[in-house]
């Protein structure tokens, strides 16, 4: 896959999650801000804005996604967003071109850097209930096909995403709402759901 393939799959992913920002707006006013879809399309402006930039390759474009996203004002999906996008680049090709298994290698170091942020496991109703799932299902691709290993993540995500309508929140402002949240999928989710929706579309 080369650079420009795959800024043409992170803006699509971008545009999902624009898309989706009353949505995400609506989920979010049940529990939470009712910011997340105002947030969400700040920081998809600010991928989409980098995935724009001719220079440099693919480690550069990552690294300007996370470094856009980093100086944004907005809610905690902010440094969330900027913590995966920068485990992104840290072991992206500085070329044009990207295969599987580097594709496999740095979606891996992202969930890691994350991780060691968020602490939230599937289960937690956060946007981790739709990313460990994507991301355990690049891990486990056994193909040669970059678009079947994005495939198989949105997939994931979207069941993910799903499965959060039945846990209760345990983070942020809708973990004292208890019970009452199960029901209603974490926006987070959804919008990370959408984001690899996108990522699927060439």
């Amino acid at each position: 896959m080369t650079k420009t393939e795959l800024a043409a799959r992170l803006k699509n992913a971008c545009a999902a999650v624009l898309a989706a920002e009353d949505e995400l707006t609506e989920i979010d006013s049940r529990f939470g801000d009712a910011d997340h879809g105002l947030t969400m399309a700040k920081i998809a402006g600010a991928i989409g804005g980098a995935a724009d930039q001719p220079e440099g390759g693919i480690r550069a474009m990552l690294d300007g996604a996370a470094m856009a996203v980093m100086t944004l004002n907005g809610g905690s999906a902010v440094p969330l967003w900027n913590t995966w996008l920068d485990g992104l680049q840290e072991d992206a090709p500085e070329g044009d071109e990207i295969g599987v298994a580097e594709l496999k290698a740095i979606f891996a170091r992202a969930l890691e850097e994350l991780n060691d942020m968020s602490g939230a496991k599937v289960g937690d109703k956060t946007m981790m209930d739709a990313l460990i799932p994507a991301s355990q299902a690049i891990a486990a691709y056994e193909g040669e096909d970059e678009a079947a290993l994005f495939a198989a993540a949105a997939r994931a995500a979207a069941q993910g995403a799903e499965d959060s309508k039945q846990f209760v929140s345990k983070f942020g402002r809708a973990k004292s709402y208890g019970a009452q949240t199960i029901g209603t999928p974490d926006a987070g989710a959804v919008s990370m759901s959408y984001f690899f929706q996108g990522l699927a579309r060439a």
